[in-house]
């Protein structure tokens, strides 16, 4: 038995050899921290629609271990970030093509039973944005005028994010968690989905916390996006613009709340190699920000924290 991957959460993976030379991977997800129980019920719903996730072989329920099919060692990150090195363009439109194909396949199944992704999830996912990234990374105070900048922000990507059609949603549909495998891409640690907004997990895709792509790659790959998923009747806005606009707002969202949990799991977990790309979610955020008139004010708040 040997380590498999690491994880941001208490749960952790090994890779586990039978004597016929297959590979299994136990989960060890410590109660009272993990349950286990919204892997078993997702991955089994999810593979009989014939998405490739793990296969669930054995379960106890109550120390929190399962027994899971190997869906392999190579890391859709790691395939990636060789292809970059490579300068292989057709490498990485393959790889993204073959993410977006299966993420259209996961929305396809419509309303699973799935906890809704609602104002008060939002909201409080957005609340570790000051609480752990700018009081206790940064050590920034915001005056009152900031704060009603802040909570004027929220408002619009909250009010953003529920305007949008739900579809089961990943919430980390990024190349961390996407295996290179057959068929491809093998799907990992989706204990956490929810129905929720539409455009949130190509938002993950696109911009991602561990690789950046250039805004030409990432219209290109939401135009297809897009457009598979008005060929498979997905509820995305008929007009591409709309649709960009909703993807863009979403991605702030969820870099506010990363930026609040990477912070989180230095201080509170003594897990800090995550801070390391904070730099990268801020620019995202920012970005966008400057784009729209309407999220200005929060390009100010990103510059007390971090001057641009």
């Amino acid at each position: 038995m040997r380590p498999a991957s690491s994880d941001a959460s208490f749960r952790r993976y090994l890779r586990i050899g039978a004597a016929s030379g297959a590979t299994f991977v136990v989960m060890d997800a410590p109660p009272p921290h993990e349950d286990v129980r919204p892997f078993v019920r997702i991955a089994r719903r999810f593979r009989a629609g014939g998405l490739n996730v793990p296969e669930v072989i054995e379960v106890d329920e109550s120390n929190g271990f399962l027994l899971l099919g190997d869906l392999g060692t190579r890391l859709y990150l790691d395939a990636l970030n060789d292809a970059v090195r490579r300068g292989d363009a057709r490498a990485i439109d393959a790889l993204m093509r073959d993410a977006i194909a299966a993420l259209v396949r996961w929305q396809q199944w419509g309303d699973v039973g799935l906890p809704p992704y609602d104002d008060a999830l939002l909201r409080r996912e957005l609340a570790l944005f000051p609480e752990w990234c700018v009081a206790r990374e940064h050590g920034t105070t915001w005056r009152a005028d900031e704060q009603a900048t802040w909570s004027a922000v929220c408002e619009l990507l909250v009010e953003s994010a529920l305007a949008q059609p739900t579809v089961a949603v990943h919430r980390d549909w990024m190349p961390r968690n996407l295996m290179v495998c057959e068929p491809n891409p093998g799907i990992l640690d989706f204990q956490d989905a929810v129905q929720g907004p539409i455009t949130y997990d190509i938002a993950c895709l696109l911009r991602d916390a561990f690789v950046s792509w250039d805004e030409e790659r990432e219209i290109d790959w939401a135009a297809r996006y897009w457009e598979q998923a008005r060929q498979a009747t997905l509820p995305v806005a008929g007009d591409f613009g709309e649709f960009w606009r909703a993807l863009e707002w979403m991605g702030v969202q969820r870099h506010l709340k990363v930026l609040g949990i990477f912070a989180r799991l230095n201080y509170r977990d003594g897990k800090p190699a995550y801070l390391a790309d904070t730099p990268r979610f801020i620019g995202y955020a920012r970005a966008v920000a400057k784009r729209y008139a309407a999220l200005a004010p929060l390009a100010r708040l990103l510059d007390r924290i971090e001057p641009a």
